[in-house]
């Protein structure tokens, strides 16, 4: 069983709370002995386009070996100007040949596979991102289950403010704990069966 959770924040360096948002939810994923692995977007040259290779240098195909080899896929994003990250976008949009193959009658190779959304931001702009993702894993045959959306929204998150990684693990395990645990036992309950 294995979970990969795309983080779609735009800091290559530093710390990063979707990042670390992220980690506390692979962690739930790992109490449930769940492979979890985490990519990190930004630290890959992930050309623009929407085909599965766009040619020499482009790291898409292999993350796209990963997303094909995960039975459980999760975006992870911040909110800025009310969007997804346009790292989140880019996959999106790198996955559109796939999309395409299913407009030609084929097959979706997303068939089955159980999507969740994390979102470190504001809750109007979080529920927007939410129906944005929703909407793309319908169109390739993902399953979003109830209640597997995180999002969070916390001063101390805010742009510029200096809240270290101990800080926000320790909010995250005080308010949202419960969250995540039924976040993950969502999204393996919709798993099918030869899945789980």
């Amino acid at each position: 069983m294995k979970a990969l959770i795309l983080l779609g924040t735009l800091k290559k360096e530093g710390m990063s709370n979707t990042e670390v948002l992220s980690e506390f939810l692979a962690g739930y994923f790992k109490k449930q002995d769940i492979d979890c692995s985490i990519v990190k977007l930004v630290e890959h040259n992930i050309l623009a386009g929407t085909y599965s290779d766009m040619g020499e240098g482009d790291d898409w195909p292999g993350i796209l070996q990963q997303i094909l080899a995960a039975d459980i896929i999760v975006f992870a994003t911040p909110i800025w100007w009310n969007n997804q990250s346009s790292e989140i976008q880019r996959v999106i949009e790198r996955l559109d040949e796939l999309h395409d193959e299913i407009l030609e009658g084929k097959k979706s190779r997303l068939e089955g596979k159980v999507g969740g959304i994390v979102i470190t931001g504001d809750s109007d702009g979080a529920q927007h991102i939410i129906a944005n993702i929703s909407n793309f894993y319908n169109a390739v045959g993902m399953v979003l289950p109830p209640y597997a959306s995180l999002s969070v929204l916390w001063e101390k998150q805010a742009k510029g403010e200096k809240t270290s990684r101990e800080e926000l693990m320790k909010k995250y395990e005080e308010d949202y704990a419960s969250t995540a645990e039924s976040m993950v036992k969502q999204m393996l309950r919709y798993l099918p069966k030869s899945s789980s």
